[in-house]
This record gives C-alpha cells, sequence and structure tokens, in this order.
C-alpha cells in the first residue's frame, strides 16, 4: 500500500511575489497591498526562510529551487498546482487556469529531481486541456488518499469534470468530486480549490462541511472518508476563511508525523480541534501572513510533496 505522507517536499524561493489579479478573479482569500513590489517580495521570502528552518528543524527534508527572475512569475512559490509526484515514478503536470501561472512549469525543476537521484519512469502533461480551457490545478484541485486510491475534488473553475475523470481513468484512483460554495459579501460562490476546505492525512481528515449544500454529496463524502478509515474532524466555513482547511501532513526521517498549517489556521482552530489533531501528528504552524494575504494560498500551497522512488 502506498504511503500517505513524504519526508521530502520540494519549496520554490519567490524571486516576484506579489499579487496577481488573474488569479484574482476567483481567488476571494488574495488582498492587493500597495507596498513597493520589491519589499513584498522581500518579507515573502522572509516568511519562506523560516518556514523552510521550522520543517528542517522537524527532521523533514525541504528541497529548495530558487524561482527564476524571467519570466517574473508571482505564484511560483505554490508548486503543488503545477505537478504531483507519485511513488510509482510518475510526474504530473496540470492544466493551469491562469495563463501567467502556466510559467511556472519549469522541466528544469524535474530534471533537478532526477540530479537528486529520484527516479522517474514517466511524465505525464496533461496541459493540453488548457487549449479547451479545462483545467485540474494539481493538489490544489486534488486531495490525494493515497492509501486508498481516492482523488476527492470540489467541481470549479479551475477544477472541470473531464479533466478530472481522464486522470483518474489514468491513475486508476476513484474520483469523489462535489460542489462547495462560500458566502462572499453576500454572494454564493464556488470554492476555487479543493485544499482550501479540506485536507487528508494518514488518520484524519478536516473538512468543511457545511460548505457542501447538496445533501447526497456531502453524505456521500462523509461515507468515504470513515470507511476509508479517517477520523472528521470538522471546520467552520469562518475558519475555513483563516486557512483551517489547508493543511498537509508529513513526516521526518524517523516516520514522526506532522501537520502543517500557517499561524493563522492554528489560531482558528478551537481547543478541541487541535486536540483532536495532536492525538495523531504534531502540529507545524509557520507563521506567512503576507505570502497568505497576497497570494491567497497557505502552508499546504507551498508545499509540493516528493513521493518519487530513489534511484
Amino acid at each position: 500500500m502506498p504511503a500517505q505522507t513524504t519526508s521530502t517536499i520540494l519549496m520554490v524561493r519567490p524571486a516576484n511575489f506579489g499579487f496577481n489579479p488573474e488569479t484574482a478573479e476567483n481567488n476571494f482569500y488574495q488582498k492587493q497591498d500597495d507596498r513597493d513590489s520589491g519589499e513584498i517580495n522581500q518579507i515573502a521570502q522572509k516568511e519562506f526562510d523560516g518556514f523552510v528552518t521550522l520543517l528542517e528543524s522537524k527532521g523533514i527534508a525541504v528541497i529548495v529551487i530558487e524561482d527564476s527572475d524571467d519570466p517574473k512569475k508571482t505564484d511560483s512559490i505554490f508548486p503543488n498546482n503545477w505537478f504531483s509526484t507519485h511513488a510509482d515514478g510518475k510526474v504530473i503536470l496540470y492544466p493551469m487556469f491562469s495563463p501567467n501561472r502556466r510559467l511556472e512549469r519549469r522541466k528544469d525543476i524535474i530534471e533537478k529531481l532526477m540530479e537528486l537521484g529520484f527516479k522517474i519512469e514517466e511524465v505525464i502533461d496533461l496541459s493540453f486541456f488548457e487549449q479547451d480551457d479545462q483545467y485540474l490545478e494539481g493538489t490544489g484541485s486534488l486531495i490525494l488518499d493515497r492509501e486508498n486510491k481516492i482523488a476527492y475534488a470540489c467541481r470549479s473553475l479551475r477544477t472541470h469534470a473531464v479533466p478530472l475523470q481522464y486522470l483518474g481513468r489514468l491513475i486508476d484512483y476513484e474520483i469523489v468530486d462535489f460542489d462547495a460554495t462560500q458566502t462572499i459579501n453576500g454572494e454564493i460562490s464556488p470554492i476555487y480549490h479543493t485544499n482550501v476546505m479540506m485536507h487528508v492525512g494518514s488518520e484524519i481528515a478536516i473538512v468543511c462541511l457545511e460548505s457542501i449544500s447538496n445533501t447526497s454529496e456531502r453524505l456521500n463524502l462523509q461515507s468515504k472518508l470513515e470507511l476509508s478509515g479517517k477520523k472528521i474532524i470538522p471546520i467552520t466555513a469562518k475558519q475555513k476563511f483563516n486557512f483551517a482547511g489547508n493543511m498537509l501532513e508529513v513526516q521526518n526521517q524517523k516516520g514522526e508525523k506532522f501537520t502543517v498549517m500557517s499561524k493563522a489556521a492554528f489560531d482558528a482552530l478551537s481547543k478541541a480541534q487541535k486536540e483532536n489533531i495532536l492525538k495523531h501528528t504534531e502540529i507545524i504552524s509557520p507563521e506567512i501572513p503576507t505570502i497568505e494575504k497576497l497570494g491567497g494560498g497557505s502552508a499546504r500551497c507551498m508545499m509540493a510533496e516528493i513521493f518519487l522512488p530513489k534511484g
């Protein structure tokens, strides 16, 4: 059975981090900032470096890739959206909603993994879906239960049914998809990425169940999680807006497990929720307020898991 967690993650240190108007069309977590772009990037780099140091202090291996300065990429700090890696040696490249985010797909990053001794059997490029305005943004769109071969996904402008089902057949995963919404300024809109409202670890699942209004879809999701042995820890919509659904479970070289979430997410959780998580894993909570505010993504989005076998 494949492992649900990895002890190696890849992170991209930003060169031009900032507000991306293209992604802000449907990412309501992004907020503009009038500070100088150079100052913003320096602050983001400091938050990034602190995050890496925190992970490494727990024995988690972090591959840090420096973002290339040209072409300019404001969201390169979120590499989990453009590629995923798998224990059978597959690397999957994903179709991206925002044209300027497609620049983040870098062949040299894949080559770097090979240089580091990781074995890549096949690179599957799904970016051709972009020609038909069909998108599936990696582990932003997909919450992968690797042990049980289930992919959870909320449908949105960044998560379309056709590439989703195509991927399911390609890697032999059961697809559990659903509609999830949020209310912004009195208007109901789809949640743009599944990893905003949901996390699946080896033993627990953090889910904003109240965001799924369709009763049968909500019950089906609960049932799938419970039948696969996950303890569900529900979060509220308010907690979700503080990135409390944006988590990732990792482990260190000793096999000790950690749930990684931002300080904002940690502060949003109740004492009982934290205690439930701590029964299963330790918690790591970096402070990344500038990255969250301008980028509209949080701790999970910054980490691309490396599951590839060593060559």
